[in-house]
C-alpha cells in the first residue's frame, strides 16, 4: 500500500509520513537540511515529496509537483513540512511564497528553521497572507532527522559522531593489531550507513597507515560519496595511499613541508596547515573550519590516539559503538585516555539509544 492509499487520521500520522518522505535524502541534500512534505486533502495524501541536492527544488515544491502530476489541486489542503517552508532566495525561491501563492489553507510544521535567514519568517510569512498554520508536531524526530544542521545553524560546527567496533571488553584489535573482523556483516553494513549520511568521515595518519582504507562507502547504496579527511600533524601521508584516490581528500597537519603539500596536491589532495602551540593539529579549529565549509555531519574513524585528543578537546558529540559478543583480552582499546586517580574525572555520557544489529549491539551515547 502506498501513502496514497492511506487515510490521514491525524497530524502525528501525516507528519510521520512526511518524515518518511525527509529520509528519502538522507545522502543527498547535504549542505541542506533533510526535509520532507505531505499534501493532505479530505484524508489523503495528494502530493508527496523530499528535498533535492542542493538547486534542485525543496520538499515543498516537489510535493506540490506531484499533486499537480497526479491531477490534484493544492488549494485549501494542508501541507505538512517537517522543517518551518523557507522565506529567503538561496540557491531556490521561497517555498514560503511558493506556499501562498499556490493557495494552500493550512501549513503544519515539525519545527521552526534554526537558519538565521529563517527562524520563523517563514511561519510569518504564511499567517500573513491568511494561512493557518500549526507548529511542533513531531518536533524531536525532525530534529534527529537534522542534528547538524541544526548544530551548525546554532554554533557554527557541524555534529560530530565518533564510531568504533569493540569486543564487550572494549579491545578494538588484538595486541598484535588483528581487527577483521570482531563485529558481524550485519554490523559492519550498518556502519556503512552512517557513513553515508555523513558530510565527511575523518581519520587519522595512524590508522591510514596500519590499514590503508579506502574509507569510502560501499555497503549501502549512494549517489554521493562522504568527503575524506586526514588529520597528520608531521604529514607523512604518501601520495600512494587509497584515501587519496580519486581526489578531494582534505588533508589537517602542522606542517608546513613544500615538498610534500606539493606531492599530496598533484593526488588532488587539499592540505590545510592548522597547528597548535604544541606543534600538533589543532582539533577545535579543524572542527570549526568543517563547519565554515558547510558540513553537518562528521563521522570519526579514527585510531585510540586521534579519539582520545578529540574527546579530550571536546570535539565529539557523541559515540557510536558497535560492541560484539566477544572477549579479546589484552589489546588495543578504543580510547587512550590517561588513567584517573578518582572518578570525579571521569567523562560521562548518557545513552541515547541501544539496538541489536545481528549478533552484535548499537550503542549510542551522548555527551551532556
Amino acid at each position: 500500500m502506498s501513502i496514497y492509499d492511506l487515510f490521514i487520521e491525524n497530524d502525528q500520522q501525516a507528519m510521520a509520513l512526511a518524515l518518511q518522505q525527509a529520509e528519502l535524502g538522507m545522502f543527498t541534500t547535504t549542505p541542506n537540511p533533510r526535509v520532507g512534505c505531505v499534501i493532505v486533502r479530505d484524508g489523503r495524501v495528494i502530493g508527496a515529496g523530499f528535498t533535492q541536492p542542493p538547486g534542485g527544488n525543496h520538499a515543498e515544491i516537489q510535493a506540490m509537483h506531484d499533486a499537480q502530476q497526479r491531477g490534484n489541486d493544492v488549494r485549501g489542503a494542508t501541507v505538512y513540512v517537517t522543517l518551518e517552508p523557507c522565506s529567503h532566495f538561496g540557491r531556490t525561491p521561497p517555498c514560503a511564497d511558493a506556499l501562498v501563492k499556490a493557495g494552500v489553507g493550512k501549513v503544519v510544521s515539525a519545527m521552526t528553521d534554526p537558519n538565521p535567514l529563517v527562524a520563523g519568517k517563514g511561519l510569518e510569512k504564511l499567517q500573513a497572507a491568511g494561512i493557518a498554520v500549526v507548529s511542533c508536531i513531531l518536533t524531536e524526530q525532525a530534529r534527529e532527522m537534522n542534528i547538524g544542521f541544526f548544530k551548525r545553524m546554532q554554533h557554527g560546527t557541524p555534529w560530530v559522531r565518533m564510531k568504533s567496533a569493540a569486543s564487550l571488553d572494549g579491545k578494538t584489535a588484538l595486541h598484535n593489531g588483528k581487527s577483521q573482523w570482531i563485529t558481524g556483516q550485519a554490523a559492519r553494513d550498518d556502519g556503512h550507513f552512517w557513513r553515508a549520511r555523513a558530510c565527511a568521515i575523518v581519520t587519522g595518519i595512524g590508522t591510514v597507515k596500519d590499514d590503508n582504507p579506502q574509507l569510502s562507502v560501499r555497503a549501502v547504496a549512494t549517489p554521493r560519496q562522504p568527503r575524506r579527511i586526514v588529520v597528520d600533524s608531521k604529514l607523512a601521508l604518501t601520495p600512494d595511499a587509497n584515501i587519496l584516490a580519486g581526489g578531494g581528500t582534505w588533508v589537517f597537519t602542522a606542517s608546513e613541508d613544500r615538498t610534500r603539500i606539493a606531492a599530496l596536491e598533484d593526488r588532488g589532495a587539499e592540505v590545510i596547515v592548522l597547528p597548535n602551540a604544541a606543534g600538533k593539529v589543532d582539533l577545535p579549529r579543524v572542527i570549526a573550519e568543517l563547519g565554515k565549509r558547510n558540513l553537518n555531519e562528521v563521522h570519526i574513524e579514527a585510531g585510540s590516539k586521534l579519539n582520545a585528543s578529540l574527546l579530550r578537546e571536546g570535539c565529539v558529540d557523541e559515540l557510536l559503538v558497535y560492541l560484539a559478543p566477544s572477549l579479546l583480552g589484552d589489546g588495543r582499546n578504543m580510547f587512550d585516555l590517561p588513567a584517573l586517580d578518582d572518578l570525579s574525572g571521569k567523562i560521562a555520557l548518557r545513552f541515547h539509544e541501544i539496538k541489536q544489529i545481528g549478533e552484535d549491539l548499537r550503542i549510542l551515547a551522548r555527551f551532556s
